[in-house]
């Protein structure tokens, strides 16, 4: 007798699970992604050169942003607009750089400003 309980109580649990995990399926699948893909280039990119490398700039205080070395990115790809002298990089980051499970991971309205110190390792794609 005791058997047969653990045994329709183990199934029980399992009947939860199933449920409780095909819930979540359905919700995931219906909930809508904002950014389900990249969007096309140039909704990436800052069309004022000047403007991307002020942006990057802030996000250090003047006294290291103005000796820092600052990457735009164009068309092309991630380009040095500014040479630096004291080892910082300043970039202007898109979500792409956030975990590629994010649901902003597309989202071309997303940039955030950062520096790196020196010799930080920073992402391969950066190294000029």
């Amino acid at each position: 007798m005791k058997r047969e309980s653990v045994k329709m109580t183990a199934v029980g649990f399992f009947a939860l699970v199933l449920a409780l995990g095909a819930g979540r399926t359905l919700r995931a699948a219906d909930a809508k992604d904002p950014y389900p893909r990249m969007a096309s280039l140039d909704q990436y990119l800052i069309a004022d050169r000047d403007a991307e490398i002020a942006l990057a700039r802030t996000a250090a205080p003047p006294s290291i942003s103005q000796d820092a070395t600052v990457v735009v990115l164009r068309s092309h790809g991630y380009e040095t607009a500014a040479e630096g002298k004291n080892g910082f990089v300043c970039i202007v980051e898109r979500a792409w750089m956030s975990p590629f499970e994010s649901r902003e991971f597309w989202n071309p309205k997303n940039r955030s400003p950062i520096c790196y110190n020196p010799g930080r390792a920073i992402h391969p794609a950066l190294h000029l």
